[in-house]
């Protein structure tokens, strides 16, 4: 593949609603600019960019993906995104590495929860972006009021840039308002398409939608402002250059019209990728984020380039998206990793079209690629010239919001697992894996049941090991509600030798919430001797790991040592041990024990008319509603809810806000369980632990 300079680059991402046809319309693309020579279709399995054996079988974009089309002596590096909540990790990846967006809308479900999310994660990198309007030939397409409720949905200045030549099934062309001319298509898959007239019924539209466009381009820059404000005519040049402008800022965002299906309107989007979307040179500067100021994206400048992608393929090792910035990056050449302060070595370096690698031996400041065997490299990484360090801004990743336990159904696969599941994290960050100390579960948090469950799919396809999600244990803790005083135990033993003795009294009192333990050393007179002591307090931090009611760990507690006795030659810090346990587990039972749960800060932030039913099912879940708070058109809702609550939660608020609500958690306090769930958890405990006996 040629070499193209960075003002010859258009890197764009497509986003949207799962389902709205995204990866479709890349189909067509490729397929009109060449770069396939079939039009593949995701419904058969045959798509070029859901290449995946999990993709095919799920018939959905589940990862990230680097397309290439060559159009009017331009570079397009097309980048498909998920549309599934649960892969909003590899949507963040992308467009930290774009300059412009294409967002994808279904014209027979509109507007859906994951055309929000992905239009404000957009809003947040400050991406220009057109919308595309897909399945134009739908019977339930209706154009006017589709662009009725995005206007209302996403509070945007809308410029309709294409109009289409018929409705629903009839749908068969566009008529494009930058060109002012008519394209009708002949459909079925086929590129055929002919340029013509602007049909007569549509001619006063398309005058009108001229006239919107002329004025969009106008408020671009100052000078055309002026001019077209005292009468003058914009020439075409100077309308196409406003035009840019005024999408780059944000002043106005195009629709454009399409079915991928039928493969219409897809040349006309191509040309306004080239035509009207910024370049390289026109996006954001680059900026060192440790302060040394900015870089031009030029190949002239020292190298600055973002790893913003990691993958393990079982061939060629360690893969690493990368995009250029400035410099050029070249094969066989020596990098700093300016994020980890190493140097990495380049070997080889490829272009990448979907599923097929292109061999480069450089990739200059604008375009993106990727090196493999970058043994340092992760997602987030910067690679930059040695003489002239820079760090870039990383991606900001989804934190996980679902969390289930995994376990092998061979235990033979423990270990294996483990590797597994740490390569998984690599490709994937916001896809993490804890080892909990106290459940001694393994535990996987991602985006969704989904995220999960295509993970362990990975695993079991690359590794041959099976695995399955299960619950995650709620770490409960016991404590107790009275003080007792006291609490008396002797550990004799006579052996024929040497015994074990040891007398120990012992007060317990309940702590504050979160005080965890405190030991009080209150000998006098030598009832039990110095070095035996910490022998005491160490029995009952021990005897502590495990309660009296279901066996959680104790919290929360002061043990006042007062009294006992010792033996001057059976005595022994193994005996003093024996003897604290024995009296904290019977001060434990007179002292009123009570089970303990972990309670969450939760914050959940749904657009109002959803408010009700999510406040509603907070309550159900035994949770306490802290506070209401607007931002925009949404409410944040504050609350505190039990964690035992909380393992479906982000499921069920995408089932109850059509995926239009999301939220945050943090662990907060520990509160004592109602008595009767109290009990149904003891018994379930108890019941376990006989089991495993």
């Amino acid at each position: 593949m040629k070499e193209y300079g960075t003002e010859r680059i258009r890197n764009v991402a497509l986003i949207g609603n799962a389902g709205s046809g995204k990866t479709s319309i890349i189909d067509a693309m490729l397929f009109d600019a060449g770069a396939v020579d079939k039009l593949g279709r995701v419904d058969s399995g045959t798509s070029f960019v859901d290449y995946t054996e999990e993709e095919i079988e799920r018939k959905t974009t589940l990862s990230l993906k680097v397309c290439i089309a060559e159009w009017k002596g331009c570079k397009l590096n097309i980048l498909d995104t998920p549309g599934y909540e649960d892969f909003y990790g590899d949507l963040a990846s992308a467009l930290r590495v774009v300059e412009s967006v294409l967002v994808v809308i279904d014209t027979e479900t509109g507007v859906g929860g994951g055309t929000e999310k992905s239009w404000m994660i957009a809003d947040k990198y400050g991406l220009p972006r057109a919308i595309v309007l897909n399945k134009l030939d739908s019977e339930q397409a209706d154009f006017d009021k589709l662009l009725d409720q995005i206007q209302k949905e996403l509070d945007v200045r809308l410029l309709p840039v294409h109009i289409p030549i018929g409705q629903k099934s009839e749908f068969s062309g566009i008529v494009d308002i930058i060109s002012m001319k008519a394209f009708k298509f002949e459909g079925g898959g086929s590129k055929k398409f002919e340029e013509t007239e602007i049909p007569e019924e549509l001619s006063s539209r398309a005058e009108e939608l001229r006239e919107m466009l002329i004025e969009a381009a106008a408020e671009g820059e100052d000078e055309l402002t002026e001019k077209y404000l005292e009468g003058e005519e914009l020439t075409p040049e100077e309308i196409m250059r406003g035009l840019k402008a005024s999408i780059r800022q944000g002043v106005v965002v195009p629709v454009l019209c399409a079915s991928a299906s039928q493969n219409i309107g897809i040349p006309n989007i191509l040309d306004f990728i080239v035509g009207s979307l910024p370049s390289p040179v026109e996006g954001h500067p680059i900026e060192d984020t440790e302060g040394e100021g900015s870089r031009e994206p030029s190949p002239d400048q020292p190298l600055a380039a973002l790893v913003f992608k990691t993958m393990t393929d079982p061939y060629a090792g360690k893969l690493s998206f990368i995009r250029v910035y400035s410099g050029v990056l070249t094969a066989d050449s020596q990098v700093l990793n300016s994020s980890k302060g190493t140097t990495e070595r380049v070997t080889k370096l490829y272009y990448v079209n979907g599923r097929n690698f292109i061999d480069t031996t450089r990739i200059p400041a604008g375009d993106i690629g990727m090196a493999v065997k970058l043994p340092a490299a992760s997602t987030g990484d910067t690679l930059c010239s040695p003489e002239a360090k820079i760090v870039l801004p990383g991606v900001e990743f989804p934190s996980p919001v679902y969390t289930m336990a995994v376990e092998p159904k061979n235990k033979s696969d423990e270990d294996k697992l483990s590797t597994a599941l740490n390569a998984m994290t690599e490709e994937d960050p916001s896809f993490r894996v804890t080892r909990s100390q106290e459940t001694k579960q393994i535990l996987l948090s991602g985006l969704g049941d989904i995220h999960l469950n295509v993970v362990l799919d990975k695993i079991r396809r690359r590794y041959n090991i099976e695995a399955d999600l299960v619950p995650p244990k709620v770490p409960y803790r016991e404590t107790i509600k009275s003080s007792v005083q006291g609490i008396h135990a002797r550990y004799k033993k006579q052996t024929g030798g040497r015994g074990q003795f040891a007398d120990v009294v012992i007060k317990m009192e309940p702590l504050p919430r979160g005080q965890n333990f405190e030991f009080v050393d209150q000998i006098v007179g030598g009832a039990i001797p110095r070095n035996f002591i910490p022998a005491v307090e160490k029995g009952i931090i021990e005897a502590m790991q495990s309660g009296v009611l279901a066996g959680y760990p104790v919290v929360d507690i002061r043990v006042t040592l007062y009294d006992g006795k010792h033996h001057p030659v059976d005595s022994s810090d193994l005996a003093f041990k024996i003897a604290a346990s024995m009296a904290f587990k019977e001060g434990m039972q007179k002292a009123n024990p009570v089970l303990l749960e972990p309670i969450m800060n939760v914050e959940v932030t749904v657009p109002e008319q959803y408010m009700g039913d999510v406040i509603a099912d907070l309550n159900s879940r035994r949770g306490r509603i802290l506070g209401v708070e607007q931002k925009g058109k949404y409410q944040v809702i504050k609350a505190q809810v039990p964690m035992a609550e909380m393992f479906r939660y982000a499921l069920d608020l995408r089932s109850m806000t059509s995926a239009r609500g999301w939220f945050t958690m943090e662990f907060s306090h520990y509160e004592e369980v109602p008595g009767d769930l109290a009990q149904k958890i003891i018994a379930a405990a108890k019941a376990e632990k006989e089991e495993g006996d």
